[in-house]
């Protein structure tokens, strides 16, 4: 048995505070509610202290930074979260409250990777505190744009209705990064594969057909040689090479890792041919999306495109953002701020420009956010498309001037045999 601190309210609306003895947290809330006290917080005791020594586990909010610290171990992939808040959307919809629904959830057999993000969840709500912070202490896997969405719908009254919302942003998030990893699977494959043929070129067949060279005694044409020269190097030098490839990417991540390095890259990555293209217009959509669910759940613009601007990886981006940011804390329209920057999308802001005038910027930012989504749907076809033929170009290209090679190699081999 342990003794638990307790806070709670009694029949009559009295808040009330003492100690009980449990088997466990379970079991003292239990007893609890069979006294007829509405338990508020219920924490173990810590052992070798005095009457005053549950304060600070009491108080919820006494510590954020270790309850953060201890969510760290929760973690949750982005399948998980879309699971997660359909269920829990579900269920407020229904017309049940949050300890109820999470309940619930808990004694679902189906959701058994979720069960202990839901436990630890139900427990902070029964000790008195809010969803959002209960989604911060949880899990950090969340992140704050989730959790500030759940704190807007606790504070409007319409969580259940921001909970679904943020289900489908999520959703489309999660299918947008789906396709781009589809899109990148054949070519990847490709490359391995034509990498690796071209390994057993170099180390097994080369060295085995120049032996048979060397006893023909017939000077080999050009390729031939520069071929064998190279799988000489190769059986030679391998660590050498693998040593400086590895410095290469060691380095290369190093100066990616810097302030001016990320800057570089980050700039570089939106310049490179097809593929810039593909991560301006994820971005817009990420923008439009994230701006049409926080505007449209009631969060202020301004704090929107604050969670936004941090919310941003690319550092390039998210200059331009702080940039909107300034103008917009300083009296701005958005789709003013966004034509000063100047390097927004004349329709992402025409459409602003239209949300702002007939006062309906969500649903104008959910409009170009889907219109968005379906462009990017034809880059990534696009850009697969080319890519899949340039690397069964390439990779035809490079085996068969190995084999080429070869081949020619072993006709004159052939020809100095028949000479002697």
């Amino acid at each position: 048995m342990s003794l638990f601190v307790y806070q709670a309210v009694d029949a009559r609306g009295a808040r009330t505070s003492g100690e009980i003895e449990a088997k466990s947290r379970g079991d003292a809330l239990h007893k609890l509610e069979a006294g007829r006290l509405q338990p508020i917080s219920v924490r173990p005791k810590p052992l070798g202290t005095g009457a005053g020594a549950g304060t600070a586990a009491d108080d919820p909010d006494r510590n954020p930074a270790s309850s953060f610290a201890e969510a760290g171990s929760l973690a949750l992939n982005a399948t998980q979260i879309v699971h997660f808040t359909d269920e829990i959307s579900d269920l407020l919809d229904a017309g049940l409250q949050l300890e109820p629904a999470l309940r619930l959830m808990s004694q679902r057999s189906e959701l058994t990777k979720l069960k202990g993000v839901v436990a630890r969840l139900r427990e902070e709500i029964r000790d008195g505190v809010s969803f959002s912070v209960a989604l911060r202490r949880t899990s950090a896997s969340f992140g704050e744009l989730y959790c500030r969405l759940a704190e807007a719908g606790e504070l409007s009254g319409a969580l259940p209705q921001i909970l679904r919302r943020q289900s489908r942003f999520l959703a489309a998030m999660q299918e947008l990064r789906s396709r781009v990893i589809q899109a990148l699977i054949y070519p990847a494959f490709m490359t391995l594969a034509g990498a690796g043929l071209m390994v057993v070129f170099m180390v097994v067949l080369v060295p085995n057909l120049t032996m048979l060279f060397s006893k023909t005694g017939t000077e080999q044409p050009l390729l031939t040689r520069l071929l064998i020269l190279s799988s000489n190097f190769i059986a030679t030098w391998w660590w050498a090479v693998a040593l400086a490839a590895g410095g290469l990417a060691f380095g290369f991540w190093s100066y990616i890792q810097t302030t001016e390095g990320r800057a570089w890259w980050d700039r570089a990555q939106l310049r490179l041919p097809l593929v810039g293209a593909v991560i301006s217009s994820r971005y817009y959509v990420q923008l439009s999306q994230t701006l049409a669910t926080m505007v449209g759940s009631g969060i202020p613009l301004l704090n929107a495109l604050r969670l936004m601007e941090a919310a941003t990886g690319n550092t390039h981006l998210r200059g331009q953002l702080s940039r909107v940011v300034a103008m917009v804390s300083e009296g701005g329209t958005l789709s003013r701020a966004f034509q000063r920057v100047g390097e927004f999308p004349p329709t992402l802001i025409d459409m602003v420009a239209v949300g702002e005038q007939t006062g309906d910027l969500s649903t104008s930012l959910e409009k170009i956010g889907t219109r968005y989504d379906k462009e990017l749907n034809i880059k990534i076809q696009r850009l697969t498309a080319i890519i899949q033929p340039t690397i069964v170009l390439v990779m035809a290209l490079v085996v068969g001037v190995v084999a080429f090679s070869m081949i020619t190699g072993i006709f004159s081999a052939v020809s100095g045999l028949k000479a002697h």
